[in-house]
């Protein structure tokens, strides 16, 4: 399984869900955008386990990332990867633009977040991060994005 980085993008309602140790967070309604890598020896397969832990919503969460994909107020659109052997994930975050979540996703790191919110579909913004970093996104459209909620 090839190595590399990847996106995931979330949509959601205006809502409060607890993250872990972070505690509980309160989310606007719009986009998130969580960027994570997958260089272990899994590689890629590791957005696999993303998709399903998103469908049944069944599993405990481990990582930050999996408290938005196992809570009902999340639906996870799209998923961008891009092969890579490079330690690139922060610079990806860095390169997305959005606001961030404070400290979500980068305990492993010194960057601020490695979750951005954006108000409307943030797919382009997404491409064209990894477009700036020499990364060949690869684009898989899980749900239509630009659905819009009824709350």
């Amino acid at each position: 399984m090839d190595k590399g980085v990847y996106c995931l993008v979330l949509r959601n309602p205006t809502c409060s869900t607890g993250v872990g140790a972070i505690g509980r967070c309160d989310f606007q309604a719009g986009f998130h955008v969580y960027t994570g890598s997958a260089l272990g020896s899994g590689g890629l397969k590791r957005v696999s386990r993303h998709i399903e832990l998103s469908r049944k919503k069944n599993r405990a969460p481990k990582w930050h990332i999996d408290y938005l994909l196992t809570s009902r107020n999340f639906d996870l659109a799209s998923v961008i990867c891009a092969s890579t052997d490079e330690k690139i994930e922060c610079r990806l975050a860095r390169t997305l633009g959005g606001l961030p979540v404070p400290s979500f996703g980068c305990s492993d790191c010194d960057c601020d977040s490695h979750l951005f919110y954006f108000a409307g579909n943030p797919l382009d913004d997404v491409v064209r991060a990894f477009l700036a970093l020499d990364l060949v996104p690869v684009i898989t459209t899980l749900i239509t994005p630009n659905a819009q909620y009824t709350i």
